[in-house]
């Protein structure tokens, strides 16, 4: 975890980019470098969430997060928390293989039988857990290779949108704005534009910055986090619009990452070719102009926002419903729309842009064995959800290791 922060900041504050170790990539996963939400609207009949809440503690979390109606968590409190939790794996007999990428599977007759790591070690077991996130492309086009059932699905692209978190503290929170007790406001906004499409805030970060998110070199990625105090000067979110498998250049399960990837090596393009990204005043976008100085609010993206148009950014239909959306967010959240507010291009990462699909017993449809777990499988959204996946596919995978009487648990991996 300490390396990877290391390797993270890198890109943040130097510009220089690590493909292995970064904010996708490494130790904690992309969770750890956000603003650690820990609430969800998924269905939860077996309280779950309330047993993935009682371990955080264990590992260091704020015991309020078991009480609080929206827990988090901050990215400092999470580097701690993720090096408390491998050292209770560890304690219990689980290993821990850093810098072991794999970049194969061995699949006999629709099972499951090991990986293959980069190195070409062989680690044989005939269950295989798959949680590697949103962004692991390479590991995507390797399983569909060895024939893994996987289908493209919807997610969402957009911006980043900054305003000054006093702001957004007085529209919600009127003359009780900076109560102690209240902290840093948050918001929620959603429309149905004219064309169809739905424009929605995703991953508000009150109190935040917007961070440097890219997997790969060549291309320009932006998130949200926090920290826990939520002091940072400015309120952040993205502002996004719903596509589907219909949008996506060609008929393939994985055109959803070229999709990405397009729009992604775009805004690198845009932003400078430096890893900079492109940014835009909200008044000059909706009308349709480009920015040439910033007002009244500082980006707080790393290593630096370049001003220019985003009109190029994303597809015509998506810049029209942005156009659309953002008058209308500010008819609710009066001040939303502020000339000198400030998007930053582009967010592409709001779900895993493919599904690897499983049975009843959580694993694959077509390979025994391998249980597709959590964001990158396309069957959660957030920490909270993906970590309530990975304890039900937990508990699929010892189910079924009991029945076959099999595999030591120790060797699934």
């Amino acid at each position: 975890m300490r390396e990877r922060t290391k390797d993270t900041f890198g890109l943040w504050r130097k510009g220089v980019f690590n493909p292995e170790s970064n904010v996708q990539f490494g130790e904690g996963g992309a969770g750890t470098f956000s603003d650690g939400k820990l609430y969800t609207q998924i269905k939860d009949p077996h309280h779950y969430g309330r047993k993935v809440l009682t371990e955080f503690v264990k590992a260091g979390a704020p015991a309020e997060i078991l009480r609080v109606s929206k827990p988090h968590i901050g990215t400092f409190k999470l580097v701690t928390m993720v090096e408390q939790m491998r050292a209770t794996i560890e304690a219990l007999g689980g290993e821990i293989r850093f810098q072991s990428r794999v970049d194969g599977i061995d699949i006999v007759d629709g099972q499951v039988r090991g990986v293959v790591l980069a190195d070409g070690e062989i680690i044989p077991s005939r269950h295989v857990v798959l949680a590697v996130g949103h962004s692991a492309r390479d590991t995507f086009k390797m399983l569909y290779d060895r024939g893994v059932y996987i289908e493209a699905k919807a997610f969402s692209i957009g911006f980043r949108i900054e305003h000054p978190q006093s702001l957004i503290d007085a529209i919600r929170f009127g003359e009780e704005a900076g109560h102690p007790l209240l902290g840093a406001a948050d918001y929620k906004v959603v429309h149905h534009c004219r064309n169809g499409r739905s424009v929605y805030s995703f991953c508000m970060c009150p109190g935040g910055t917007v961070v440097a998110a890219t997997s790969e070199a060549g291309h320009v990625v932006t998130n949200g986090m926090s920290q826990y105090s939520r002091n940072e000067r400015n309120a952040n979110s993205a502002i996004v619009v719903g596509v589907t498998p219909d949008d996506y250049p060609g008929n393939h399960p994985l055109a959803g990452i070229d999709f990405q990837r397009q729009l992604e090596a775009l805004a690198f393009k845009l932003g400078g070719s430096s890893y900079q990204a492109p940014g835009q005043l909200v008044g000059d976008f909706l009308a349709n102009r480009p920015s040439s100085a910033f007002g009244s609010v500082s980006p707080s993206y790393t290593p630096g926002v370049h001003l220019g148009d985003l009109r190029t950014a994303l597809p015509t239909y998506a810049i029209d419903a942005i156009r659309e959306a953002l008058p209308a967010f500010d008819k609710r959240i009066k001040g939303f729309a502020m000339a000198d507010a400030v998007l930053t291009g582009v967010e592409t990462r709001t779900s895993s842009p493919i599904r690897i699909n499983r049975n009843a017993e959580y694993q694959s449809v077509n390979t025994r064995g391998l249980y597709p777990a959590g964001e990158g499988a396309g069957y959660a959204g957030g920490i909270l959800s993906a970590a309530v996946d990975g304890i039900k596919v937990a508990e699929a995978l010892a189910l079924d290791m009991n029945g076959s009487g099999g595999d030591l648990l120790g060797k699934a991996q």
